[in-house]
Formats: C-alpha cells, sequence, structure tokens
C-alpha cells in the first residue's frame, strides 16, 4: 500500500465526559452511547468535565503475557495472557464541582447554620477509610468531520497527581482511570474515519 498523508490524524478537537456506571443487568442507570452523537454534545446521562491541559488525553490499551517454554525448543512456543487493561489519563484545568469530587473522591456538602439554614459555605470530606466508586468515560475527539468516541462503561480512578497551588499557574487535577469489565469488554471505540473500507453489498 503507497504512503498516504492524507490518513496522518490529529485530534485538535475534543471532550471528555463523564457518569455514574450502568449497573449489569438493571434499568433505569446511564446508558452507555453506541453512537457518535453530536459534536460538542454530552451524550444522555453524562457531564462534560471541561477544558483538559495542552497535552490532551493518554488512552492506553495494553495486554501482559507470558511466554510458554518448551524442552524441545529456545524460544517460546507461544504466548499465554496474563492481564489485559485499558486506561485513559488526563489533567484536567476547570476547577468545577465535577472535577473537584472526582480529583479528592468525595462529594460537596453545604454547611448549616443555626436552624438548619444554608451558609453558602462547602464543604468536602475526605474519608480515612475511602471508598472507590464507579464511573463511566466517554472521550470524544475530531478533526473536521472525522470523528471518534472511545468509551469506558466501567472505570475507577486508579491514580491521582498532586495538585500545586501556584501564583502563575492555573490548579491541575491529573487522573488516570481504568477500565473494569463490562459483559466481556474493556470499552470500544466508534468512528466514522474513512479508514475501513465499505463492505461490498
Amino acid at each position: 500500500m503507497a504512503n498516504d498523508a492524507k490518513k496522518i490524524r490529529f485530534a485538535p478537537n475534543g471532550n471528555i465526559y463523564i457518569a455514574p456506571a450502568p449497573v449489569d443487568g438493571a434499568t433505569g442507570g446511564t446508558v452507555v452511547p453506541i453512537d457518535l452523537g453530536t459534536v460538542d454534545t454530552a451524550p444522555a446521562g453524562y457531564k462534560a468535565v471541561g477544558y483538559a491541559d495542552e497535552s490532551g488525553v493518554t488512552i492506553t490499551p495494553a495486554v501482559e503475557s507470558k511466554p510458554v517454554t518448551a524442552w524441545q525448543s529456545a524460544v517460546p512456543i507461544l504466548y499465554n495472557v496474563e492481564s489485559a487493561s485499558f486506561s485513559v489519563k488526563a489533567t484536567l484545568i476547570e476547577t468545577n464541582e465535577l472535577t473537584t469530587e472526582l480529583f479528592f473522591g468525595a462529594q460537596w456538602e453545604e454547611v448549616k447554620g443555626q436552624d438548619n439554614t444554608p451558609t453558602g459555605i462547602f464543604r468536602l470530606d475526605l474519608s480515612s477509610t475511602p471508598e472507590f466508586k464507579e464511573i463511566s468515560i466517554v472521550v470524544d475527539w475530531n478533526m473536521a468531520a472525522i470523528r471518534y468516541r472511545c468509551v469506558i462503561p466501567r472505570a475507577m480512578i486508579s491514580d491521582r497527581g498532586a495538585i500545586q497551588l501556584q501564583r502563575s499557574e492555573s490548579g491541575k487535577y491529573e487522573l488516570t482511570l481504568e477500565a473494569l469489565d463490562f459483559q466481556g469488554r474493556l470499552g470500544y471505540l466508534l468512528t466514522n474515519d474513512d479508514i475501513i473500507p465499505t463492505a461490498k453489498p
């Protein structure tokens, strides 16, 4: 196949969306998207996390394998899959309710005054025995009309970077999300890119 510069892809535009993870076999919860949707519009039930820093989003599918050796061969005769993973990493730079709750792993609650009156002050408690929360994540990106969507139905935040408070740089919320099994899959990609030949009738 000849080299084709038109097949080089960039991701100048994109969005990250978060929702509660669907409950397998249950109704009324999050329904993961199965189409490309509309540009800059969150899938039903999802919320946009806002701006990510200029490094964008890192999507990493990985498979770890172990070689199987035999007496009759000096090289492995096959490789056996030990584990598989699918992760999304991004550094969020908008400070809003969603990003801060994701980063700190807890929810904001309004502080009540006397007679249970609202005070306009909110508190986020960091538990000494935190519970992992399952979420669903959708990452959209496009180059002009060419669109991609990565869907991870179930995920957990596996790592958080440190937040630095500085005079000349905005706060950043670095998050790594790892996919969990959902109906035998870690996630899937959707695209309208013409890299896939159209099936002949």
